[in-house]
């Protein structure tokens, strides 16, 4: 049995969440709720698991700054229900939010209709947080995201950076980003990170559990967690490949998404990386070398009975003065491409300036594609929706 918990003594907003809730519905006044995350989750049976918590913070509800505490040891709890909170200032806090790992903020007036919609889907994103003593609920395993190329040079990066920022939008505290070009990566130049640790000091002997592992994050100010490249060629000589596997499963168990930037070619950690895939994103340039090298690799994941409906095929910077058209492309590949990207210069800008273009220009037909994309990974991101940077605000037109 589930349960919603709401802290507010509005009789409106209690009445909303009665008549959208499908589950079983639990109304304290604020000043009922106890300080900490066991003590709330303590006040029900054992059978009973609390999918979400509403927390109202409009004037007389709530203080904002016990939310905001509030939300993040929720969300850092065994059971991590998912945690909305209720402001007629979204703006204010959603930046607040997001970093605590709230699932959404709504406004006052949100209508049934949007208010079903997110309970639905803060259900469904239960059970993706840790305990402090790092244990964690049963639940399926996150989805492992590796974008591919048999070569250098056709935007890899910029890809996945771009599908790990938008899936961030979606689960900000459920998304990590590792960069697994273990000698030239360069993932946290293109998100402006500097990072005080690197994939060198994960993956060179045993890898540590999920709390040592956290420390060893560098966080993007989307709430995107990232497993930076290491800091030189040969920092990279000490990772151990046989590592990467253990890597990746210690992260899925914990993230809802884990987006691997994979070095060109088939190297070895490449390799360990497909074996843990649920979805390969392959990209290669509208180009003679690179179209051959991408039906090369189609070929060997054949071999490796990689199923093909986990493919996602991308021509990247496709220029039609190259000579070459997407039809000769797919007529090579004896594929379609899933996903074709245009030249663009605000790519380049938006590399150049650490920041993806997703985020600096998410008008633009390239950042449109790219969701496009990412809703195939994350479905429920292409509802109906308000976004503020990385989060959502629900009621407002």
């Amino acid at each position: 049995m589930t349960h919603i918990v709401t802290a507010s003594s509005s009789t409106e907003l209690t009445k909303r969440i009665r008549l959208a809730a499908e589950d079983a519905l639990t109304v304290l006044r604020p000043e009922q709720v106890p300080a900490t995350p066991g003590q709330l989750l303590a006040l029900f049976e054992d059978q009973v698991a609390v999918s979400t918590v509403v927390l109202d913070v409009t004037p007389g509800q709530m203080p904002v700054e016990q939310a905001i505490e509030l939300t993040r040891r929720l969300c850092s709890h065994a059971g991590a229900p998912s945690v909305l909170l209720v402001s007629d200032e979204p703006e204010a806090i959603a930046l607040a939010a997001m970093r605590a790992g709230g699932r959404d903020v709504l406004t006052p007036e949100v209508s049934i209709e949007e208010l079903r919609a997110v309970l639905r889907e803060a259900q469904e994103m239960v059970g993706y947080g840790t305990a402090s003593d790092g244990s964690r609920p049963e639940q399926g395993d996150g989805r492992v995201i590796t974008v591919a190329s048999p070569k250098g040079g056709v935007g890899k990066t910029t890809l996945a950076t771009n599908i790990a920022l938008a899936l961030a939008r979606t689960s900000p505290q459920g998304t990590v980003l590792v960069d697994l070009d273990v000698q030239f990566g360069d993932v946290a130049a293109a998100l402006d990170l500097d990072p005080s640790y690197t994939l060198g000091d994960v993956a060179t002997s045993a890898v540590p559990d999920i709390i040592g592992l956290k420390a060893l994050l560098t966080q993007h100010p989307s709430g995107l967690q990232v497993i930076a490249g290491v800091r030189s060629p040969v920092e990279a000589d000490r990772i151990d490949p046989r590592l990467v596997g253990d890597l990746l499963d210690v992260l899925r168990r914990e993230f809802r998404y884990v987006v691997v930037d994979s070095a060109p070619g088939m190297s070895e950690e490449t390799l360990t990386a497909l074996d843990h895939t649920s979805d390969l994103v392959l990209v290669s340039t509208l180009d003679v070398p690179g179209i051959r090298g991408l039906r090369k690799e189609l070929d060997l994941l054949s071999e490796l009975a990689l199923p093909a409906h986990t493919r996602h095929v991308i021509l990247n910077m496709v220029d039609r003065a190259g000579g070459l058209t997407v039809d000769d492309a797919e007529a090579t590949l004896g594929v379609d491409a899933d996903l074709v990207l245009p030249r663009s210069p605000k790519v380049a800008r938006s590399t150049n300036q650490g920041v993806p273009i997703v985020e600096l220009f998410p008008s633009d037909k390239v950042s449109q594609d790219i969701q496009s994309l990412v809703t195939r990974f994350a479905p429920l991101s292409s509802r109906r929706e308000r976004r503020l940077g990385a989060h959502r605000i629900w009621g407002r037109s």
